[in-house]
């Protein structure tokens, strides 16, 4: 992992032809410490990936410029672009994955598919349908974004005045709303 010092010192490191991530944490929380570690492990025997880590009670800038108000979450960029999060403490096996899956994107990317729309799933860890949907989705190779609105009050509040309800899980994909785990409507709109 490349620890970087301000958003500065990151964009001038940050590859312009391919996917790298970014672990924002801060050190000493539970949950930070747990998300380190496992992202450490992830990268262990995987020299050549892009992974780079900032605390952010040291570094200021980096979380405010992607409108980042959690820690610990991992941004994905693809081409210097910034493209999903991936909240909370996962495992080293769901950090193995991500990188599995964007490897496994850029390599299809030679194919003229349309791209894929954009995907927000709205959820809470104790949420059993949310985990349902989050596994559907990455066994169909999609990628998504996700928000804990159980620790994130003003993304709970968008997300009921979108759809009026207050249950989750949520998704969005493209400018489309749904509530629940509705598999039909989810395929239509991804082309599944």
């Amino acid at each position: 992992m490349i620890h970087v010092n301000s958003l500065s010192d990151f964009t001038a490191k940050l590859p312009s032809d391919t996917t790298a991530w970014l672990l924002l944490y801060k050190k000493g929380s539970e949950s930070s410490d747990c998300a380190f570690g496992h992202l450490e492990a992830a990268v262990k025997n995987r020299s050549e990936l892009p992974v780079f880590a900032a605390d952010v009670s040291q570094v200021r800038d980096i979380h405010t410029a992607f409108n980042i108000t959690t820690a610990p979450v991992l941004l994905s960029f693809e081409n210097k672009n910034f493209v999903s999060t991936y909240k909370g403490c996962n495992s080293a096996e769901f950090f193995e994955a991500v990188f599995e899956k964007s490897v496994f994107s850029a390599s299809s990317k030679a194919d003229d598919k349309p791209k894929q729309k954009s995907v927000t799933v709205y959820s809470t860890p104790t949420c059993s349908w949310c985990t349902r949907l989050k596994s559907y989705l990455n066994d169909k190779g999609i990628k998504y974004s996700e928000i804990d609105v159980s620790k994130d009050s003003k993304a709970a509040e968008a997300m009921v005045k979108k759809s009026g309800q207050q249950g989750v899980p949520q998704t969005t994909i493209g400018s489309e709303h749904i509530v629940g785990f509705d598999k039909a409507r989810i395929d239509k709109l991804l082309n599944i």
